[in-house]
């Protein structure tokens, strides 16, 4: 016998998978880590389906579960060896410039600490009000703002550099 919350579960990860997904690979850094995080909270938010399904934004509830689980995992990681991966040769052709400086960004985001890079993701990647940033992360709105502002003066200070003005320009 089927449950009727699988219908309903499956209809909000069709609508919604997609974009939390990125949320989740942006907050990580890294495709793999972000699709772990999102089967994470997709894990828990199925586990408490009448709970979710019953908030006034079910989308923003489950963010709210993928931050929450990306920040307990980097909580976690703190005191552990991360390998980090080197930065790849600059590419001279359009699409692998543009790939590039999409790389390049990735990296400048991986530099910045976990709650500061999820702040930077969910305003400028996510599009979230300062409000809305907020109340996902379990914080302020001046903390929001505190968190974006040294995001963004780090990856101004990361991506500016004379041989590629292009990339300083399109920074958040």
């Amino acid at each position: 016998m089927r449950d009727p919350r699988d219908d309903e579960f499956t209809d909000f990860v069709v609508d919604h998978g997609a974009q939390l997904l990125r949320t989740a690979c942006l907050v990580t850094g890294d495709r793999h880590l972000g699709e772990d995080l999102l089967q994470t909270a997709l894990a828990k938010a199925y586990g408490s389906w009448s709970k979710v399904r019953q908030a006034d934004h079910p989308h923003a509830y489950v963010r709210r579960l993928l931050v929450n689980a990306h920040l307990s995992w980097a909580r976690r990681l703190m005191n552990t060896e991360r390998v980090i991966e080197s930065i790849p040769d600059r590419a001279d052709g359009d699409l692998q410039a543009a790939h590039a400086e999409t790389d390049e960004m990735r990296a400048a985001l991986l530099t910045l600490s976990p709650r500061v890079r999820a702040a930077v993701v969910l305003r400028f990647f996510d599009d979230l009000s300062e409000a809305e940033t907020a109340e996902v992360m379990g914080c302020s709105r001046s903390t929001v703002n505190n968190h974006v502002t040294k995001g963004l003066a780090a990856l101004r200070a990361l991506l500016r550099t004379d041989d590629h003005p292009s990339v300083s320009r399109r920074t958040p």
